[in-house]
């Protein structure tokens, strides 16, 4: 009954609250953090199979509500390097069953042709089946030709990890005679990244009320717009996405200045 009565007020905020959205900037780059589904799967009774599936489907409706809100750049964090070293094998293994479906899903879906979405993947990809890699390879080769919007996929991923590999890297090169004199600034620095070209997130969501960043991008978040949204990752809405987006719009990013 009440939900009835209240529904023209949701209406008539959920119009008043895209009448905003539209005339204020949107955010080039979207950082993701999809916590919740096993906290949703408990409360919900359910299985974290069932969870994890709900997810993967939520994942997909969000991507198509970024790109049409104008959304450029979406970076995901769908696997941290501690829950592949951390999570039971059993559980690992439901989650890199979804992660492989929602990959090859690009590739017969209309998400990437549509939005012309080039996909890339950054972390310790070594570690992942080998299934999976070729699922990546393959969606990376197929989108590699679009250049309008991208989506990055963060797996097996730690920022922390991706800052040692890269200073790996630089001595790697300088120890073979590949480069002569180290000349150590950002720019340089960044070209040893899993992904060189992947810019500074604008605004990082993360839902079920955790509030933190859980080695996220770390380097690529110095500047980012936090927003932690209390609904687990399955019950994420399109006005909690809209709401993410004003709370963005209403802050003043001075970058340190």
């Amino acid at each position: 009954m009440l939900q009835r009565l209240l529904k023209p007020v949701y209406i008539i905020y959920e119009k008043w609250l895209w009448n905003q959205i539209k005339s204020g900037p949107i955010p080039r780059h979207v950082g993701i953090i999809p916590d919740g589904n096993r906290r949703w799967a408990r409360e919900n009774n359910s299985s974290f199979n069932e969870a994890y599936l709900q997810g993967y489907k939520k994942l997909k409706e969000v991507l198509i509500w970024l790109a049409e809100l104008g959304v450029k750049d979406v970076t995901v964090f769908a696997l941290s390097t501690e829950n592949c070293g951390k999570r039971s094998s059993q559980e690992l293994s439901v989650i890199l069953k979804y992660i492989k479906m929602g990959i090859d899903d690009l590739l017969t879906e209309d998400y990437i042709y549509k939005y012309k979405v080039k996909v890339r993947a950054i972390g310790q990809l070594h570690k992942l089946p080998e299934d999976l890699r070729l699922s990546i390879s393959r969606v990376v080769e197929k989108s590699s030709s679009f250049n309008e919007r991208s989506l990055t996929l963060a797996i097996c991923y730690g920022g922390r990890q991706e800052i040692l590999d890269a200073v790996a890297k630089l001595l790697d090169e300088y120890k073979k005679g590949l480069i002569k004199d180290i000349v150590l600034n950002e720019e340089t620095f960044r070209k040893y990244f899993y992904d060189k070209e992947l810019e500074d997130i604008d605004l990082v969501i993360r839902t079920s009320g955790e509030m933190r960043i859980s080695n996220f991008l770390l380097w690529h978040l110095a500047y980012s717009e936090l927003f932690f949204c209390d609904a687990y990752w399955p019950e994420f809405r399109k006005i909690d996405l809209w709401r993410a987006i004003r709370s963005y719009q209403r802050r003043k990013r001075n970058f340190g200045a």
